[in-house]
């Protein structure tokens, strides 16, 4: 049996249909993928010098030459304890969103980058460098809960509220709790990912 593109792409969102699971793994599979590069970055920042990609690559509020870690700072983390914090949740969120198509999610992730980005950029604390993919997480996040209500997904709806079951008491960090934790590159990546739900949304 031959399937159009668009035939497809619906199955694939259809929870319990062969090509929804097969979306899935393929997703998960390519999330699990990227986390490697992520310790790989770390590894280097190691070897060159504890910090020194972070200070090179990171977002510095409000200054021009900290402006190029909008695309950067999601690859860069502050030690490897940051970064096991972040690889459990970004595996977890980018599988789901992954698997609600790969041009959407690129899409998704540039937009979420871009908003969390520089979001810090504008109205994070003068003299920080802002570093770490919790704010991708965040967008994920975001996107998956807005997609639900914006495509009336309650498969969508109901991971969203699963993985903020599980990570609870992460949510309170879109709050300016800690001085140690860029609550602005959350609350910005969250945002990010509604207007990412919104511009990308499956039309039928």
């Amino acid at each position: 049996m031959s399937w159009a593109p668009e035939t497809r792409a619906d199955a694939a969102t259809q929870f319990g249909t062969d090509a929804f699971y097969a979306a899935l793994g393929r997703a998960f599979v390519t999330m699990c993928a990227v986390i490697p590069v992520l310790f790989l970055v770390e590894a280097l920042d190691v070897a060159v010098g504890a910090g020194t990609l972070d200070v090179a690559g990171g977002i510095i509020p409000r200054r021009i030459d900290g402006l190029d870690g909008v695309l950067f700072s999601p690859f860069l983390h502050s030690g490897w304890d940051h970064l096991y914090g972040n690889a459990v949740p970004l595996i977890l969120v980018g599988t789901f969103a992954l698997a609600g198509g790969a041009r959407r999610f690129l899409w998704s992730t540039f937009v979420i980058m871009l908003v969390s980005g520089l979001g810090v950029w504008f109205v994070g604390d003068p003299g920080t460098v802002v570093v770490g993919a919790s704010g991708v997480v965040f967008g994920y996040l975001g996107l998956l809960f807005a997609r639900g209500f914006v495509e009336r997904s309650w498969w969508n709806l109901g991971v969203a509220a699963f993985i903020g079951l599980l990570y609870w008491y992460q949510i309170y960090n879109i709050l300016p709790t800690d001085r140690a934790v860029s609550w602005q590159g959350h609350l910005c990546g969250l945002i990010g990912g509604f207007l990412a739900a919104f511009l990308f949304r499956r039309r039928r």
